[in-house]
């Protein structure tokens, strides 16, 4: 008579072990899509900043639009972590740089290219819970009168990976430099 194996139930335990990882969302997952004008996503991202308790890392090349300064000088004022990185070239800008500069002086991190190419990346990370993506800017026109799009995604996975490129992005000190005006 012969015993038993195990060898079926580690070939099923390898093959999870495989393909798990792979799955792209899981189940729970949501995806909300906010278009400019119509959807407003500023007012959007402005109601998530309101909502946050531990962090916000905000990667975005344009930063201009008033209500998104405000949110995040307030939750910085709550005890929340709040840094943010954009594009040295948009400190050009009048509206970007006195944004930023407001940010700076509540006490708000600021890190910014010294590559050549752009910071082009429009994504946040909020208390390991929310992400967002898409191709709109923190700014008013973003928001009032482009054709933008603003993914707010709730996946343990996916804002795990956006909080990883955040912060791989925040201490790479050969590519991002502290701006001090």
């Amino acid at each position: 008579m012969s015993r038993p194996t195990c060898l079926p139930l580690i070939s099923v335990m390898v093959l999870a072990s495989v393909l798990l990882p792979l799955l792209p969302v899981c189940a729970s997952a949501t995806i909300d899509v906010y278009y400019a004008p119509e959807d407003h996503p500023i007012d959007r991202v402005v109601s998530l900043y309101d909502g946050a308790t531990a962090y916000i890392y905000v990667s975005v090349y344009g930063l201009t639009a008033p209500s998104v300064v405000k949110a995040l000088v307030e939750a910085k004022h709550r005890g929340v972590d709040v840094r943010v990185i954009t594009d040295r070239e948009r400190l050009n800008d009048p509206k970007q740089h006195r944004a930023v500069k407001t940010l700076r002086l509540a006490g708000v991190p600021i890190r910014i290219n010294r590559h050549d190419a752009l910071m082009h990346l429009k994504q946040v990370v909020i208390d390991d819970k929310i992400s967002t993506s898409g191709s709109a800017n923190h700014t008013t026109s973003g928001n009032r009168y482009n054709d933008e799009r603003l993914d707010v995604i709730t996946d343990a996975r996916l804002t795990t990976k956006a909080r990883e490129k955040f912060l791989a992005m925040w201490n790479d000190h050969d590519r991002f430099v502290l701006w001090t005006e």
